[in-house]
């Protein structure tokens, strides 16, 4: 445990009027996509968890954790992306506004026919492909799903399970997203994927305008609770997409007074922390081999980037103990503090927070973050135990067990 989180700010030029790359998550926007979701009968703004507790022994004001476990029966909040932006290309093709095609009209005959056959594609380590699938299974349409090398069997059964025709590649994420591609181009499908490329763009819009519903709902349960905004954001990021979308819109909502918003990767796979470091969008090769098997990510979208660039504050690498702190601290709560089960990729902020906060090595980040006695601090916990197996194994264990490699 020898490998210490490491801290970057935030020192790219940002952009005279940075709003403009921002624009598309204003909150019209995200409502939108929120009344799309609301229209499935599935469901229900997932809990936000309030460790009070838990925030009295770290000094801070409060700590909320949105809770993703419970999303659409699913276990992770990557639906949110891809039912949104499959939606949104099927409106677009019977040249309506998705306002104007609720679920139930969605699969009716009229627009189906209208429509015609679609085969969406993606690549996924597990959970955005179990939401393609999904969503594809609901609009009553095909799904073909590449997964990265190493990802978990059970995560390859659950997508399966929704009908899709899901396989495990021997290539890492970036290279399975072109395998996608390039299916999808030779079998005249759509690809379904979170990260923006020349000419791809429209997709990984909607797919962060849907994400948004999870800060849209967050937002909402704050003010509830009496809290008018939060000071703190730490945000996970992969490609971006999520930390964009959530950054994105906490930036357009508090435009005069925008949280310290911090975003965290795995150090295996850290390419905004690299590109921090190196003052441009920079990315990371290789097996990326990290526990956060969802994060496991090397090239930056730039849709997110350029959000991420223009607000965000800090930018964390942390080693796969600090997920796996995550996860036990959430699984084993303070006093009333209400458990949460999260895995490794939806855990690694509050392990992150949790070492900040109780580890004199990290004062300066402390001091760097303004975290004190004052902070309210803003997570998300993105997914369940979608690997129940190793989520087991991780918190009784610990990740870097000998036990594990049994």
């Amino acid at each position: 445990m020898s490998e210490k989180i490491k801290l970057l700010l935030n020192t790219f030029t940002r952009d005279e009027d940075r709003t403009v790359s921002a624009r598309f998550m204003a909150s019209d926007e995200v409502r939108k996509a929120r009344s799309f979701h609301e229209s499935f009968r599935e469901y229900e703004v997932t809990p936000l968890v309030a460790l009070d507790s838990l925030a009295k022994r770290l000094n801070l004001k409060g700590i909320y954790v949105k809770d993703e476990s419970y999303r659409f029966g699913l276990n992770a909040f990557k639906v949110l992306g891809g039912s949104y932006a499959m939606g949104s290309y099927l409106a677009q093709k019977v040249g309506k506004d998705i306002s104007e095609l609720p679920y139930d009209r969605m699969v009716s005959d009229e627009v189906r026919e209208a429509a015609g056959d679609v085969t969406f594609v993606t690549a996924t380590d597990g959970n955005h492909g179990r939401g393609v699938a999904w969503t594809a299974n609901r609009l009553k349409q095909k799904s073909v799903v590449y997964m990265p090398k190493g990802s978990s069997e059970i995560r390859l059964k659950n997508i399966q399970a929704e009908g899709a025709d899901a396989s495990i590649t021997d290539m890492n994420y970036d290279d399975a997203v072109r395998l996608a591609a390039k299916y999808a181009d030779e079998h005249n499908g759509l690809v379904v994927q979170d990260t923006a490329w020349e000419g791809y763009t429209d997709i990984p819009t909607w797919i962060m305008q849907g994400y948004a519903t999870m800060a849209l709902e967050a937002k909402e349960q704050l003010m509830s609770l009496g809290v008018e905004r939060p000071t703190h954001i730490f945000i996970q990021a992969g490609v971006g997409s999520l930390a964009g979308a959530v950054q994105g819109f906490f930036a357009m909502e508090y435009p005069d007074d925008v949280p310290v918003t911090t975003v965290v990767e795995p150090d295996e796979a850290a390419c905004y922390y690299l590109s921090a470091k190196e003052g441009r969008m920079s990315s990371v090769g290789g097996d990326m081999q990290t526990i956060m098997a969802g994060l496991a990510c090397g090239e930056p979208n730039k849709l997110g980037f350029d959000i991420i660039r223009n607000y965000s504050t800090a930018f964390l690498s942390c080693p796969d103990y600090v997920a796996a702190d995550g996860m036990r601290v959430l699984g084993n709560p303070l006093g009333k503090d209400t458990r949460v089960i999260s895995g490794e990729s939806g855990a690694v902020t509050l392990g992150a927070l949790y070492r900040i906060m109780t580890d004199e090595h990290y004062a300066e980040y402390r001091k760097n973050l303004k975290l004190d006695e004052n902070s309210r601090v803003l997570l998300f916990s993105t997914e369940g135990d979608t690997d129940p197996k190793k989520y087991r194994e991780i918190v009784w264990l610990g990740h870097d067990s000998e036990l594990l490699q049994k």
